[in-house]
């Protein structure tokens, strides 16, 4: 019993070799979020270059979330049941080979079929990633570190794609923000076989749940799919009602399926594990307003303001400091306080942060009406994905940590879908009505985008609601913390 309190009480972080691999899971997940931003400033060349119609220029962005958030259920149980390492190196392969591919693109359809790979193979490597972490920091303060860390780098990743993708396509071109990808690929695939144990799991065909895998994966990319078109041909248009429609009975018949299934693909039993569910719906809630907010500010800054890509992408600057300052006193706020604390007020000041957005004159000046509401916003950002990522993996059995980080990433990427479905439809619908009264063009734009922005901050604020249901993660690292500290009703520590 003592030897296994010590091993459980050492502390892997504080080792070179920790640390290392902790940077390299948060490397995965940077390049997974990255890829869901980096492009939009890109769009301009692209269609320019490969003759995209207006049309078919939205699928350089949604290619990639359709695929993401279609196939990470099957990509999170895939790596508890196969292994975390193998599914995470099979993703990085992909992901590589597509980033390829798609920078050698000539024509509309070879870039989108790379982006769909592309977006596969994040599917892959995104839950694989998480699980890993989870599974090797087993000290609760370490891993309470290991979370808060992987939670902010969401955020960092999606204010540092819209910069990032404007130095790109202004520099030496729009490729190169595919191009990129490579050299990080290889430094991940070369780390990962050193610093990442392999597994000897012995994966039986014969027992796997090919109908639960086939209708999940079909029903959530059908999902998504209706999502990203909603925007373009309407929410009352038969192919949209349809589609939703399927998806539903295809996702209901899942569910059927896998109370029937001895072994199924996801077993309903991980949403026993106290406040999961609401981690995951506040993750979703959240993140659809959070990830449309960037969306908008940059068309915004672009289309009203006039600032270039490299203008547009640096006003981001901010935020991500904002959001590293957040997570770093998130995580130790969790030791006193708790998550639930935590992502509650993160999402209430990210609301009112939205909310004064919202405001943004046609006259807009960066200084007034931009950065106070970016650096409000950001530090609620940093609280809540840090927040939201260490509640929705407390408890988590070892088995099931694959299936739990995928659950958590589908409930994003599906928030993102949401989100500009929804956002857009409004900033559409009024920006429309207005030229249509002959208002001037900007202003037209600009109050669309005021209408998206209130929606936005509903939407956290929501989320904030949804999180007084989820689990206060705080017994665990305060018992590692202070030896002497009282448990009251502690959540389970992961097996293993």
């Amino acid at each position: 019993m003592t030897v296994a309190l010590d091993s459980a009480s050492a502390s892997l972080l504080s080792t070179r070799r920790g640390m290392a691999t902790l940077l390299l899971l948060c490397a995965i997940q940077f390049l997974d979020i990255l890829d869901s931003s980096i492009m939009n400033v890109a769009l301009p060349s692209i269609q320019h270059d490969l003759g995209f119609s207006q049309q078919n220029l939205q699928w350089v962005l949604s290619g990639y979330v359709l695929t993401y958030g279609g196939f990470l259920l099957l990509g999170g149980r895939a790596a508890d049941l196969v292994g975390r390492r193998r599914v995470l190196i099979t993703g990085v392969v992909l992901f590589a080979g597509a980033s390829l591919a798609g920078g050698l693109s000539t024509t509309s359809g070879a870039l989108i079929a790379a982006r769909l790979i592309q977006g596969f193979g994040a599917a892959l490597m995104a839950p694989a990633g998480l699980s890993i972490l989870t599974t090797t920091f087993s000290n609760p303060v370490d891993r309470h570190k290991a979370l808060g860390l992987w939670g902010a780098i969401s955020g960092l990743a999606a204010a540092a794609g819209v910069f990032l993708g404007g130095i790109l396509s202004e520099g030496p071109g729009w490729r190169w923000v595919l191009f990129v990808n490579l050299p990080v690929c290889a430094l991940i695939l070369a780390s990962a076989f050193v610093l990442i144990a392999g597994e000897r799991k012995r994966f039986s065909l014969s027992g796997f749940d090919f109908p639960g895998a086939a209708l999940v994966t079909a029903g959530v990319l059908l999902l998504v799919y209706a999502l990203v078109k909603a925007p373009n041909v309407g929410w009352t248009n038969r192919h949209t009602i349809g589609e939703i429609a399927t998806a539903a009975v295809l996702l209901a018949a899942f569910t059927l399926n896998e109370r029937r299934r001895q072994n199924p693909l996801t077993p309903f039993s991980i949403f026993r594990t106290k406040g999961l569910l609401a981690a995951d719906t506040t993750q979703l809630i959240g993140f659809a307003g959070f990830y449309s907010m960037f969306f908008f500010l940059t068309l915004y800054m672009q289309n009203v303001l006039r600032y270039s890509p490299i203008r547009a992408g640096a006003a981001y600057l901010p935020v991500t400091v904002g959001i590293g300052i957040a997570a770093t006193v998130s995580a130790k706020l969790f030791v006193r306080i708790g998550t639930k604390p935590v992502i509650v007020t993160g999402s209430a000041l990210a609301a009112v942060a939205m909310y004064y957005l919202s405001r943004v004159p046609l006259d807009g000046s960066y200084a007034r009406d931009l950065l106070p509401g970016l650096v409000l916003m950001s530090l609620g950002l940093g609280a809540v994905f840090v927040g939201v990522t260490t509640a929705a993996n407390a408890g988590v059995a070892e088995s099931e940590a694959g299936l739990a980080a995928g659950l958590l990433n589908t409930a994003q990427q599906l928030g993102a879908a949401l989100g500009l479905a929804i956002f857009s439809a409004l900033a559409t619908a009024r920006t429309n009505d207005l030229l249509a009264a002959h208002a001037n063009t900007a202003h037209a734009l600009t109050s669309g985008y005021h209408r998206a922005l209130v929606a936005c901050s509903i939407f956290v604020g929501v989320a904030a609601v949804v999180a007084l249901r989820a689990a206060n993660a705080r017994q665990q690292a305060a018992v590692a913390g202070d030896s002497n500290a009282s448990r009251p009703e502690p959540l389970p520590v992961p097996e293993g």
